[in-house]
């Protein structure tokens, strides 16, 4: 099955946009999205849960998460819509109409119960629940990280037939090799096309032998940040003129703000091989924002959709304050133009607009850590936004 979906251009290209900015004609926006965590309690909370049990060292049932956050902010009266935990985030969706959404998605949409053996947390999310994924309408699905295969073999066979029967293409992961490494072309209006490809490292704690080969399901692992193993990507990452390429990538850890070394020349040396956009994503808070060479790397997007709310430790690093990231791009080129980005906060297990003091610290916070990188981020009208320095 080919990979490619056709998406019609956003409706603001030429015209003011709801966020007081004029959209240039011709430029082409991706909304990048951290980690969509839909398994778990947030699972539990929505119309048709599976089975709660989870495997657990403290906690053994789903809904204990649900009980934590409830602890934290008020009951959640659930079942809830099938739209609820993206709450706020899908009018800015609708209101900013990117060409291409893309999620990072970190659960296994599966009734298998082939547990991960090893592992101390487990995501799986019900099919029955899948129009909660619809409901953000993404057309891509990276898959190259480490909760796809929590549920095995078979779970994650489920899992690509639930998001092709949803219409969204599934990147990253696959029955083979072959299918693992086959991106997600999405055509946009003017013959333009973005292409996705996700990568998985062993730094995000995804299990070398996920790694899919010729006769084994798995995800499309990298085995190191190497430059041989940059230029074997870029190969692979073939674009035709006028194609825009993401290289969507699961590495480093859950919390800080340090960039490894390797972390930056990999995504350097992608860019210098064509790559147009390096989306980050497994830290559950952002990390710094880059332009090298106009082009855009996000280093870590944090989490977007979780069942975090109420489980204590790292406030320091606000995990509750998430991003929407819209980039908006040259489509002849690939460079970055503008790149803009929506601040939520979860709250009762949904995404809410956020206060102007909480946006202001997500700012500050974001700008004092991209400075290194050259990067300054302003804030205006309830988005914040990009500057050089």
């Amino acid at each position: 099955m080919d990979n490619f979906v056709r998406r019609p251009a956003a409706g603001t290209f030429g015209t003011r946009a709801n966020y007081g900015e004029v959209v240039r004609h011709g430029l082409v926006t991706v909304f990048l999205s951290g980690d969509v965590m839909t398994g778990r309690g947030v699972d539990q909370i929505l119309p048709r849960p599976g089975d709660p049990r989870l495997w657990e060292t403290h906690v053994r049932d789903a809904r204990t998460y649900v009980e934590l956050a409830e602890a934290v902010n008020g009951p959640i009266a659930y079942p809830v819509d099938v739209s609820w935990p993206w709450g706020d985030a899908l009018e800015t969706l609708d209101g900013v109409a990117p060409d291409v959404r893309l999620i990072n998605l970190e659960t296994a949409v599966t009734r298998s119960d082939d547990v991960a053996a090893g592992k101390r947390v487990h995501y799986r999310m019900s099919p029955d629940n899948a129009a909660c994924l619809a409901a953000a309408r993404p057309d891509a699905c990276a898959l190259a990280n480490n909760h796809v295969l929590d549920f095995g073999y078979r779970g994650l066979g489920e899992t690509l037939d639930v998001l092709a029967a949803a219409g969204t293409r599934p990147t990253g992961a696959g029955r083979d090799t072959s299918e693992a490494a086959r991106p997600a072309m999405v055509a946009v209006d003017g013959g333009h096309r973005v292409g996705i490809f996700s990568f998985g490292t062993r730094s995000s704690g995804i299990p070398t032998n996920w790694a899919a080969t010729s006769d084994r399901p798995g995800i499309d692992f990298l085995p190191d940040l190497s430059d041989t193993t940059a230029d074997a990507v870029a190969d692979r990452m073939v674009k035709q003129p006028g194609d825009i390429t993401v290289a969507s990538i699961h590495w480093g850890s859950n919390w800080g703000y340090h960039v490894p070394a390797d972390h930056v020349r990999f995504a350097h040396r992608l860019v210098d091989r064509g790559v147009d956009v390096v989306h980050g994503h497994s830290s559950h808070h952002p990390r710094p924002i880059e332009v090298y060479r106009g082009r855009l790397i996000l280093y870590g997007c944090g989490d977007l959709v979780d069942d975090y709310e109420g489980i204590g430790g790292h406030h320091e690093y606000r995990d509750d304050l998430r991003l929407l990231y819209f980039a908006s791009l040259e489509p002849d080129t690939g460079t970055l133009a503008r790149l803009r980005m929506a601040p939520l906060q979860a709250h009762r297990m949904r995404l809410r607009h956020p206060s102007a003091a909480d946006s202001e610290q997500l700012r500050s916070t974001l700008d004092r850590i991209s400075r290194p990188f050259g990067s300054r981020i302003d804030l205006a009208e309830g988005m914040l936004r990009l500057a050089r320095q």
